[in-house]
């Protein structure tokens, strides 16, 4: 009979320790999603109407299929001349804004590709996956490519194409911007203030 209980008591032990390792582990795996995807993770939840437990499955899964991706690095030459071709696509801003954000998205997409993300025919795929090691400069990328085929208006592309720019110099990096600082620029985080288009305007068109 003590036998019996013994084995009962340590049946119900282990039970209760295998149900509470399962919570942790799940309220560990939410912490880590929210922590490692950032405005991203809110973003899923509000997209899910508030279903916390469906957004965690879905970035969840966007971690699954796109975690072990590695990126590719790039040539010191290539690195050279995508800096250059952002250089004048922002330049060309001044005077063609919605062909300038255009070009920008579709350099965006080659880098991205070029760095070993899916191939940007599938924006959303692209997207994904960038979101899973970019997490915190995605959103830009996103307003940008909807900016390049929506007619928005100066101001919005302007901001499109200054949000999005973390994005091409997390890209264009050499190394990989390190988790705990990913945030966007403030003012500028790389050093350099954020790109100011009306400077830029000026320098142009002569003092004003």
């Amino acid at each position: 009979m003590i036998t019996v209980v013994v084995i009962a008591v340590l049946v119900i032990v282990l039970v209760t320790l295998r149900y509470t390792g399962r919570g942790r582990a799940r309220g560990s795996g939410g912490r880590g999603l929210k922590r490692r995807f950032g405005p991203e993770y809110e973003r899923a939840v509000a997209l899910q109407n508030g279903d916390v437990r469906a957004a965690q499955r879905e970035l969840g899964e966007r971690v699954r299929r796109y975690g072990s991706l590695q990126e590719q690095p790039l040539s010191p030459e290539a690195r050279e001349q995508y800096v250059a071709s952002w250089d004048a696509v922002q330049e060309q801003f001044v005077d063609s804004p919605q062909k300038a954000v255009t070009e920008a998205d579709a350099l965006l997409t080659r880098l991205a590709r070029d760095r070993g993300f899916p191939d940007g025919e599938q924006f959303e795929e692209q997207l994904a996956a960038l979101s899973v090691h970019h997490a915190y400069f995605v959103q830009g990328y996103r307003g940008m490519h909807a900016a390049a085929r929506d007619q928005s208006g100066t101001e919005e592309m302007r901001e499109a194409m200054v949000e999005a720019r973390s994005l091409f110099e997390a890209l264009v990096a050499e190394r990989q911007v390190d988790a705990a600082r990913r945030r966007l620029p403030s003012p500028d985080g790389q050093g350099h203030a954020p790109w100011p288009l009306t400077t830029r305007r000026h320098a142009k068109g002569g003092s004003t």
